[in-house]
């Protein structure tokens, strides 16, 4: 069964937000709110946590997880940036975009696409995530919790907590959060592409 925790949206409660990450550090998996929809998280270096996401989600392996990090000290370490990338990048974040990026040796294989070597990253504007990834003090493998067959993702708490308790750890419940996933921004060839359009404004990164 998942523990279910109800969070203040805009000041989150350091004892929840202090067990939701000593629950990640223990390997388990959480759906947690960001600031474009419900996302599944679990520790980077936790080797079945990827695995789970996908049974989830019915994902295959080429799927790109996406890293969650904190700020840029985190991304740097995880991806390769060059400056227009670092610039840009910089002045659309924190925010609703996921950036595919050629990842760095600090990043498990299994987590990076088999055959590029690219992984997502992004820093959500969410009081919650902001606050967990500095209580963990690493980044959070995260993906958007859209299960198989379905179109949109799921947006409420209880009913994440009701459909999926069997296979997470935990829910954390902060309020509304919407429905659209992150737009997607691949950077992967030196130059951005907008492979999905989603919450953040596309316009910024269009040539």
């Amino acid at each position: 069964m998942a523990r279910y925790f109800d969070v203040h949206p805009r000041d989150p409660q350091p004892r929840s937000v202090a067990q939701v990450a000593q629950l990640l550090r223990d390997d388990g998996l959480v759906a947690y709110p960001t600031d474009s929809c419900y996302a599944l998280g679990a520790r980077m270096d936790h080797h079945e946590g990827g695995d789970r996401i996908r049974r989830i989600r019915g994902l295959d392996e080429r799927h790109h997880f996406t890293l969650v990090c904190a700020d840029f000290a985190q991304l740097g370490q995880l991806v390769k940036l060059d400056n227009n990338a670092y610039r840009a990048i910089k002045a659309a974040t924190p925010g609703p975009y996921t950036f595919i990026l050629p990842a760095t040796k600090e990043v498990p294989r299994r987590l990076a696409h088999p055959k590029k070597r690219t992984v997502g990253v992004r820093m959500p504007d969410h009081p919650f995530v902001r606050a967990l990834l500095r209580e963990l003090g690493e980044p959070v493998l995260s993906s958007t919790l859209l299960l198989p067959g379905h179109e949109d993702a799921m947006t409420e708490g209880w009913q994440i907590k009701e459909e999926l308790d069997h296979v997470l750890d935990a829910v954390v419940d902060a309020g509304d959060c919407g429905t659209e996933p992150t737009t997607v921004i691949d950077w992967s060839d030196g130059f951005p592409e907008v492979v999905r359009v989603g919450a953040g404004d596309p316009a910024r990164f269009e040539q």
